[in-house]
């Protein structure tokens, strides 16, 4: 099994994550470096925004006797001109490498930093990349891997950091307004924030924030059936129907014959086999509005619905021409772009604990950083959804199938399958109930994350002044590139929206010290 170091890795390798909860795991888009030169308000020549920058940043913040360690960070400050705001994000969950553009106005970030005259941030989270207190990702390190521990970072930060740029020794908050942004887990973040440590950060603005910690989180795929072509849900729905049927029955046989359709007649466990299916599905995160029709879901769903250039209707082609359909992509494409030359059962296979990718604790491990807060804290097992509802997901899979992985990932912290404290994150961090003011949240209507966001449908939290929640026809995170508001004008609508609070929000600010 593949022990990937990043979980944005683009092409082949981003496919060839082997783990469902770590397939269809929140991400950040990346934006390239501009490639121009930055200078000051007043024509100074700026570092490269590539320029790393570290901070001393407490190991443990209910110990600060152990000690610190070094936390990187980027910044930019081409609009910056004294008295304007401070703007901070982490990308979350993933070295922070690659996000340097975010402190540029291709950016939301940016565009408020271009608008309020403020400088830009993007520091990496702890334990992700190479911002570790210790040199490994063993359970006992990563015990320090908490949402607390996180919150507490941001806070230490903004409260302590003497930025490189001219003044930037007095800018603290009470000195300048603070801003958090943040998209995905870190929109989350954001909001946790402001709820457990009121009055560091001015304001906040959250993008696909997932607020709620769920731990059967099958409404992930409800926006993704809601929203992907119609005769491609109907087939795919056929198929997982099929599957289903035949795990209920004991038609072990059958089972096999469906799996050597698709190429996967190896893979040992039918519920990995049900995980490979939704691999399909979870390339719909992967889409914004200027992904075009080429993209890997949509050469999925053309290879479902398309014969000899004919359509299939709303219904479909049905559940013989779907197998033989969904089969031979899997066997002509995606088994390559998902596997490369592995055989199926290493690839796929999830009971081998001897493989790599469960014992690897070296940093920079993205994946095994984010297993640790998904078994403990968050959740967000994305299963089969109840027998009441439509299923492009097989039922086979429930949160146990995930919760098994988390003792295969840490043995010496699970003896049996975890279950993670969702209630306590909700409770002690606000989940769907914040109520924070000048904090603004940005969600998007084809999102998969969207049911766990302050946007989720049955939830009618209101819009009001002091927490905005406006919602685009984007997917995940998508109002947090300017290139995304030039190709959809809803996108744009929230993008202008939460400008226009921020200027609100900034202009009642007043320094405390």
């Amino acid at each position: 099994m593949w022990a990937l170091t990043s979980l944005l890795l683009a092409g082949v390798a981003q496919a060839a994550i082997p783990n469902a909860m770590l397939r269809g795991m929140h991400s950040l888009p990346k934006l390239p470096v501009p490639e121009r030169f930055l200078t000051s308000s007043n024509g100074t020549a700026l570092p490269p925004i590539t320029t790393v920058y570290h901070f001393d940043q407490l190991i443990d913040h209910n110990n600060p006797d152990l000690g610190t360690f070094q936390q990187r960070y980027w910044m930019n400050w081409e609009f910056y001109e004294p008295g304007g705001p401070i703007i901070l994000m982490t990308p979350g969950e993933s070295n922070a490498d690659g996000f340097e553009g975010y402190t540029t106005n291709e950016s939301v970030n940016g565009l408020i930093a271009q608008q309020q005259n403020g400088a830009a941030i993007v520091i990496e989270h702890r334990f992700f990349g190479y911002s570790n207190p210790y040199d490994n990702l063993t359970s006992q390190s990563l015990a320090l891997l908490t949402i607390q521990q996180a919150i507490d970072d941001l806070v230490y930060f903004a409260t302590t950091a003497d930025l490189p740029m001219p003044g930037g020794d007095a800018v603290k908050p009470g000195q300048a307004p603070w801003i958090l942004i943040g998209g995905s887990y870190s929109g989350a973040l954001t909001s946790w924030t402001m709820v457990n440590k009121p009055g560091i950060f001015w304001a906040g603005y959250s993008s696909s924030g997932v607020v709620e910690a769920i731990t059967d989180y099958y409404d992930y795929f409800t926006p993704i059936r809601n929203h992907m072509p119609q005769n491609c849900s109907s087939d795919v729905e056929a198929v997982i129907f099929y599957l289903d049927y035949m795990y209920a029955v004991g038609d072990t046989a059958g089972i096999q014959t469906l799996k050597e359709a698709f190429g996967l007649g190896d893979v040992v466990r039918v519920e990995d086999f049900a995980t490979a299916l939704q691999d399909n599905l979870f390339d719909w995160q992967d889409l914004q509005p200027t992904v075009g029709p080429g993209s890997m879901f949509f050469q999925f769903c053309d290879a479902l619905e398309v014969k000899n250039g004919v359509s299939a209707g709303p219904e479909g082609w049905g559940l013989d021409n779907a197998i033989y359909s969904w089969g031979n992509f899997w066997n002509t494409t995606y088994y390559d772009y998902v596997c490369g030359s592995e055989d199926a059962e290493t690839c796929l296979g999830t009971y081998d604990t001897s493989q790599s990718y469960w014992t690897n604790a070296t940093v920079n491990n993205a994946n095994r950083s984010w297993f640790w807060i998904v078994c403990n804290q968050v959740g967000w097992y994305q299963v089969g959804p109840p027998e009441c509802e439509p299923a492009i997901v097989s039922r086979i899979l429930q949160p146990v199938y995930q919760q098994r992985q988390c003792v295969n990932m840490f043995p010496e912290a699970f003896t049996c399958p975890p279950e993670p404290t969702t209630e306590e994150t909700n409770a002690m961090y606000g989940g769907w109930d914040v109520s924070i003011p000048r904090l603004f949240f940005a969600n998007g209507l084809r999102d998969p994350w969207r049911e766990a966001t302050v946007s989720a449908d049955g939830l009618n939290k209101p819009n009001t002044t002091s927490r905005p929640i406006y919602e685009g026809d984007g997917f995940h995170c998508t109002d947090l590139l300017v290139q995304n508001a030039i190709a959809d004008p809803t996108v744009a609508a929230v993008q202008e929206a939460g400008l226009m609070y921020m200027k609100e929000w900034l202009a009642e600010w007043k320094p405390s010290a």
